[in-house]
């Protein structure tokens, strides 16, 4: 009996994008910021970033709950996701 060596590999995601994104040259602390905190510096450096619509997929995509992604926030995204269901 022979057996199937092939194993079923799950593609890495194109993280291409954050190699010039602008948050690269912001701090953690700027995206993630404390609770009740501004977050528009972080959203108007999002929406200047060429890589904003990937950035917002991959938060999409793996669920991420914390800080801005994309330009939009925690709540926004929830937000998004609720809505496109």
């Amino acid at each position: 009996m022979q057996m199937d060596t092939d194993v079923l590999t799950v593609p890495a995601p194109d993280l291409s994008w954050r190699e010039n994104a602008l948050c690269a040259q912001a701090g953690p602390e700027f995206f993630f910021p404390a609770p009740g905190s501004s977050t528009r510096e972080a959203k108007q450096l999002c929406g200047a970033c060429e890589g904003r619509i990937a950035c917002l997929e991959y938060a999409l995509t793996h669920d991420e709950r914390f800080g801005v992604w994309g330009g939009l926030s925690e709540k926004e995204r929830g937000r998004l996701k609720r809505l496109s269901r």
